[in-house]
This record gives structure tokens, C-alpha cells and sequence, in this order.
């Protein structure tokens, strides 16, 4: 019994070990099957993306298309984990901004327009680069139109306060109050009546427009009242005298002599004007001759057709 039952337990164990021995060899076979089946797919996977990558450098839309979407998977990968402040700087910020900007360094104007900029900062309490890159545009655009620079910027200082976005009631706008729906056409040149609003363009305008008054009246003095929209009137409500006494204080300043910014501005005394015959005023001008209050020089207009 013994020997029989030592016979049976040695068949097991054999039958166990032949078990074990195809086991292996059957998981052998599979992983080497599969191995050499993830090689195979690995190399037709590189052959495809080698295939994809030749078709597309002879596509350039397509390249351009699948580098714009890649790129746009990065960026939004980068967005995800960027802290939100981050994010909105970077999406807010433009580099170009300052070509925009009216300003100029102080620094970079004559020792004469330089002494008006600053005088003119601190009386009228704006900032010293803009009104620096106006004094520079007055004496430029002044000596082309012969004009005195100071008398450009008298008119401005009178006119808005140097404030470009000034509009009056009767719809006179920017830093001369010039009457832009009469004179859209003079703003066609710098891109439409918008360009009202921008200060240099605004000062041009304006500048054409005095230039015009003067030629027309025939005098400096005369050609204010146009300017204001006062030629019919006998009284122009002291603007021209606020002007020329503007232009004083500028002209004192240029000069080299000290005047303080807080000099109360008193208007030159002008004669009253030769009464002349004159035909029917056009309906711009009608519109705009309307006596000047003392207190609202700023919203007068220039309203030569």
C-alpha cells in the first residue's frame, strides 16, 4: 500500500511540473508574441507619423494648420496654470501703446519752449509731457502758418484749458473748440471728424481754421472775432482781449523772465472794431454769433465756413 501510494504522489508531483513547464512556456510565447506585436505597431506608428509629417511639409496650409493647433493647445495648457492676474496683464498688454500716447520729454524742447511748457503745467494743472509735445507742435505748426506759437496756445488756454476732450454746448470740441461738423472737411485729411478728439490733429485744425479768420477779417484782433464766432457782433465778450492777454503771459514766459503761473489774466483793452458792410451771414456763422459771457470764453466756436 505504501509503495503504491508513493507511486501516485510521484505522478502528481510529475504532473504538477509538466503543468508548470507548458505554463511557462505558454506565457513566454504570449509575451514574446506580444512584444513583437508592440514593435510591429510601434514602427507602423512611426511610419504613419513620418508619412504625416512628409505630406504635410508639402502641404504649407496644412503645416501652418497643425502648428496653429498645437500651439493653441500649449497656450491654453500655459493659461490653465498661470495665475489670473498674470493672465489678464498678458492679455491686456500692448507694447505699441505709447505711439498713441501725445507726450514728450521736456527735456527735448528748447530752454525757450520748454520755460512755456512748464509755466503752462502749473497754471493750468495738467501734466508737463503732453503739454510739452503741444508747445513743440504749436511752434512748428506755427512757423509753417506764420503764426506766433504763444497765440495758438493763448487760444487753447482761453479756449479749453488744454483739455482735449472739451465740447461745448453749441457742439465746438477738442483743445481749440473747433466747430467740427463745419469743418469735417479739414478733418478728412487725418482720417474723419474722430481725429478731433486727438489733440495734434485738433491743433492743426484749428490753426487752418485762425489762419482763415485772419485772412478774411484782416487783421489779428478782427480775426479773433471770427474765430469766435463775433464778427456781426459789436461786442465779442472780451474774448480777443483774453488772448492777446494770454499771449502776453506766454510771450513774458518765452522771453526768459519770471512770471508766476498764478498771474490773474487781465484782458488787453481792445478798440471797437470800424463797423463795415457786410452780406448775410452763412448759416454756420449765423449759428455761432452769439454774444460771449465772461464766464464761458471756453465755449465759443470757430466757425468760419
Amino acid at each position: 500500500m505504501t509503495t503504491t501510494l508513493k507511486r501516485c504522489l510521484t505522478r502528481t508531483l510529475r504532473v504538477r511540473d509538466a503543468i508548470g513547464e507548458s505554463a511557462t512556456v505558454f506565457l513566454k510565447d504570449v509575451g514574446q508574441g506580444l512584444l513583437e506585436v508592440s514593435h510591429n505597431m510601434l514602427a507602423l506608428i512611426g511610419l504613419l507619423i513620418v508619412a504625416a509629417a512628409l505630406f504635410a511639409i508639402g502641404k504649407p496650409e496644412l503645416r501652418h494648420a497643425v502648428e496653429a493647433q498645437a500651439l493653441g493647445w500649449l497656450k491654453t495648457r500655459h493659461e490653465a496654470r498661470a495665475d489670473p492676474a498674470e493672465l489678464l496683464a498678458q492679455q491686456l498688454s500692448e507694447p505699441d501703446a505709447i505711439a498713441r500716447a501725445t507726450a514728450a520729454n521736456p527735456k527735448d524742447l528748447s530752454r525757450q519752449q520748454a520755460a512755456v511748457a512748464m509755466w503752462i503745467s502749473r497754471r493750468y494743472r495738467v501734466a508737463p509731457e503732453p503739454v510739452s509735445r503741444l508747445v513743440q507742435e504749436a511752434w512748428a505748426v506755427g512757423q509753417r502758418a506764420g503764426l506766433d506759437p504763444t497765440l495758438i496756445l493763448a487760444i487753447m488756454a482761453v479756449e479749453s484749458s488744454f483739455n482735449p476732450f472739451a465740447q461745448s454746448s453749441v457742439g465746438a470740441q477738442g483743445l481749440m473748440q473747433v466747430m467740427t461738423r463745419i469743418h469735417d472737411d479739414k478733418y478728412e485729411a487725418y482720417g474723419g471728424k474722430h481725429a478731433a478728439f486727438d489733440p495734434v490733429s485738433n491743433l492743426r485744425v484749428g490753426v487752418q481754421v485762425l489762419k482763415e479768420c485772419i485772412a478774411r477779417a484782416g487783421s489779428l484782433e478782427a480775426g479773433l472775432r471770427y474765430y469766435v464766432g463775433a464778427a456781426n457782433l459789436e461786442d465779442d465778450g472780451g474774448y480777443a482781449g483774453k488772448v492777446l492777454a494770454e499771449q502776453n503771459n506766454l510771450r513774458t514766459v518765452a522771453s526768459g523772465k519770471a512770471l508766476s503761473p498764478t498771474t490773474a489774466l487781465v484782458p488787453v483793452v481792445l478798440p471797437a472794431p470800424a463797423a463795415a458792410p457786410r452780406s448775410e451771414p452763412r448759416p454756420a456763422e449765423a449759428e455761432a454769433a452769439v454774444p460771449a459771457e465772461p464766464a464761458k470764453h471756453a465755449e465759443q466756436v470757430a466757425s468760419l465756413g
